[in-house]
């Protein structure tokens, strides 16, 4: 079955760096996009950074310069490399991966993991 599990998560100090892995399984990984999203307390889901099959990324205004995504198809890896993190980037990471095919759209997503940036 797909699986995708996430790591790298945990309390870090405002300014500081984190690192954020997603190995996934069950789907074929090299020919679909994968995603990070975030989601705080009491806020909507929102992307956070994304890395298509060719490797093009795109990120969130919020992030970009600080967090830089990237993927290893040999390994079936997604990482999301937080840096000068801020007490705003406090969420629950989400990683998702999303496939097209002849019967449409499949999107999995991990159980997320907790980042908790201190001021």
């Amino acid at each position: 079955q797909v699986q995708l599990v996430e790591s790298g998560g945990g309390l870090v100090q405002s300014g500081g760096s984190l690192r954020l892995s997603c190995t996934a399984s069950g789907f074929t990984f090299s020919t679909s996009a994968m995603n990070w999203y975030r989601q705080a307390p009491g806020k909507e889901r929102e992307l956070v950074a994304g890395i298509d099959r060719a490797g093009s990324t795109n990120y969130a205004d919020s992030v970009k310069g600080r967090f830089i995504i990237s993927r290893d198809n040999d390994k079936n890896l997604v990482s999301l490399q937080m840096s000068s993190v801020q007490p705003e980037d406090t969420a629950v990471y989400y990683c998702n991966g999303r496939s097209v095919s002849w019967s449409g759209v499949q999107e999995y997503w991990g159980q997320g993991t907790q980042v908790t940036v201190s001021s």
